[in-house]
């Protein structure tokens, strides 16, 4: 599953760089501005949920380092307390 991850993370940032270009360098008058800004915006939404999803699961399974953060535990009040 992660494979699959990973490649749609490589086919999101590459439709994304590549229709953003098309964005960048088309006239402002035609329809194509539209609708590569669109595919572009949808390629780095995919490709960022993707990217967050196999960094998750790096860490989950101790191929990186987890993030350094305070437990859950930590934020907790005493029970008594309000």
């Amino acid at each position: 599953m992660q494979k699959l991850i990973a490649i749609l993370n490589v086919i999101a940032w590459a439709g994304f760089w590549a229709f953003g270009y098309i964005a960048l360098t088309s006239d402002t008058e035609s329809s194509s501005l539209t609708v590569a800004a669109l595919l572009a915006a949808i390629g780095a939404g995919i490709g960022i949920v993707a990217w967050l999803l196999l960094v998750r699961h790096s860490e989950a399974t101790g191929y990186a380092r987890p993030a350094k953060q305070v437990p859950r535990e930590h934020h907790r009040q005493p029970e008594g307390q309000a």
